[in-house]
């Protein structure tokens, strides 16, 4: 076999090739610690910190170069026992006890709050963005967690992890809720190295966030909670004072609310079998094609993830029919099982390598982990097949048209569907580029549109809606390039079409 290395030609014999890739993995990986280090010089007060993330992505780093191929082997791919994913009427159907606030005085309540919300238009914290009736994503957890404490005479606190990017800004927004009735923690995950594509090298040249080393850093993944909750002492701490139960899920879910029946089921096992782990699993839709699914995997419960599919089955795994759920992210975990694994070293995460291109044009890498991943590693893990009203995300100024409409009624910071709604699911709404950030989105509603009888809607071009619009059933509404379509105040439309300069067709 023929080989250039550094513009000489050589013949290297086959027999010799993996013992020349293991040369060079090893030559890789210490010149990968010795740009580490020469970083780690150019710290400032946080030094202690730094060596702790870069122990961390060193290991990434290690087993990336170990890499070969996907992660799993197709055939060895079974589905889930039956009584690995249990629906969560058999859940709830077993009632709750007297004794709730025992429960709740077991868990703690975390958020993954290392987002921005720049995807739509907005600068610092996701967790900041209004939602509803001026609360943020910040504000109705917090309103969500008293209501718990008030409720039942209970001391759940509530913990964000947060990332370099939103660390600041949420810490100064803490200060509004002093004398609410939670208590709250926060940690900061850690802060990686971007990895030039080519040379496989750090692109960042110093330890800074500002100037030319701003783009040379990224938080890796919600994978990530594991080792910097136990790296940060606040885990030992909330063993310590007697907790027992993270429900660990995404800030912007606004189904993710404290589900007494799930708690109830994971604390009142028998010790014999006690679960450690338990992943809310929902059934698929076409939105949900490319999400994450369980799957049965050399005798263990295995998140399965899109990027993990070898392309030649893709397809299969977008299907409904064989691939019938996917994971919410709403996740309930032992804290004594994660500092069992943490210290043992046993927390085995597929490793997501996420290729990213920045401002200047030069390709990066970014290698990340989900924390569903490491459902495997959990002593009795399980799924739990739950009400699609638990996955509410806002990914897009389409979700938020949703969550801000009289859809859904909010109480004690908890959004549930209007009873006068005749349909279970949730309207699919596309809006255009012309609504992609948030500020846009809110001139073109002088309010939000009566949506309890709509089917489907799709926006496209420059389109505003006056006051008090109802839409019901399908509603397309297209303003050529060049056009206006203002929708008159006290409009109805249902199933129509509307293009041009207001041409109102049946649909």
């Amino acid at each position: 076999m023929k080989l250039y290395i550094e513009g000489v030609s050589r013949w290297v014999p086959d027999n010799s090739m993996a013992q020349f890739q293991e040369v060079m993995r090893q030559q890789l990986e210490s010149s990968m610690h010795a740009e580490l280090e020469k970083l780690l010089s150019t710290a400032k007060g946080d030094a202690e910190i730094c060596k702790k993330d870069f122990e961390g992505f060193k290991k990434l780093f290690h087993r990336f170069l170990q890499v070969k191929g996907p992660s799993v082997e197709w055939p060895k791919i079974n589905r889930p026992p039956e009584d690995s994913i249990q629906p969560y009427e058999k859940i709830r159907e077993k009632g709750l006890p007297e004794n709730v606030a025992n429960s709740l005085n077991k868990l703690v309540v975390v958020k993954l709050n290392g987002g921005l919300g720049t995807s739509m238009g907005c600068k610092g914290p996701k967790s900041l963005i209004s939602v509803r009736n001026e609360n943020t994503f910040l504000d109705l957890t917090v309103q969500q967690i008293e209501h718990l404490n008030k409720t039942y005479n209970t001391d759940v606190p509530l913990v964000l992890m947060n990332s370099f990017n939103t660390d600041e800004d949420t810490r100064k927004i803490l200060q509004k809720y002093t004398h609410h009735r939670v208590k709250i923690h926060t940690f900061n995950q850690s802060r990686y190295p971007r990895i030039n594509k080519e040379s496989l090298l750090p692109v960042a040249k110093d330890m800074g966030l500002v100037g030319e080393s701003a783009d040379g850093w990224y938080p890796p993944g919600h994978g990530d909670i594991y080792a910097s909750f136990y790296n940060s002492g606040l885990l030992e701490q909330l063993i310590a004072e007697g907790k027992e139960y993270i429900f660990v899920s995404n800030i912007d879910n606004l189904g993710a609310t404290v589900d007494l029946h799930i708690l109830n089921h994971l604390v009142s096992q028998p010790n014999g079998k006690r679960c450690e782990f338990i992943m809310e699993v929902t059934d698929k839709t076409r939105a949900d094609v490319k999400g994450g699914t369980l799957i049965q995997y050399e005798g263990k419960l295995r998140l399965l993830e899109i990027a993990q599919v070898p392309k030649a089955h893709v397809d299969e795994f977008k299907s409904v029919s064989k691939f019938k759920i996917f994971n919410t992210n709403n996740l309930w975990i032992s804290l004594a099982a994660i500092k069992r694994l943490q210290e043992q070293n046993a927390m085995d995460m597929e490793i997501i390598v996420n290729p990213k291109t920045l401002n200047g044009g030069l390709n990066v890498i970014q290698l990340e982990t989900a924390v569903g991943a490491a459902i495997k590693c959990f002593d009795n893990a399980l799924g739990i097949n739950v009400p699609r009203s638990r996955f509410l995300p806002v990914k897009t100024t389409s979700d938020l048209l949703l969550v801000m409409s009289n859809l859904y009624s909010l109480e004690a910071g908890s959004l549930t569907m209007s009873e006068k709604r005749e349909f279970p699911t949730t309207p699919h709404v596309k809006l255009g580029s012309s609504f992609t950030k948030v500020q846009e989105y809110l001139i073109r509603f002088e309010s939000i549109p009566d949506m309890l009888e709509l089917d489907h809607l799709t926006v496209s071009g420059d389109v505003t809606f006056g006051k008090n619009v109802s839409l019901k059933g399908t509603v397309i509404i297209i303003a050529n390039h060049g056009d206006r379509i203002d929708i008159p105040a006290g409009s109805m439309l249902e199933n129509k079409i509307v293009s041009g300069n207001l041409r109102i067709l049946d649909h």
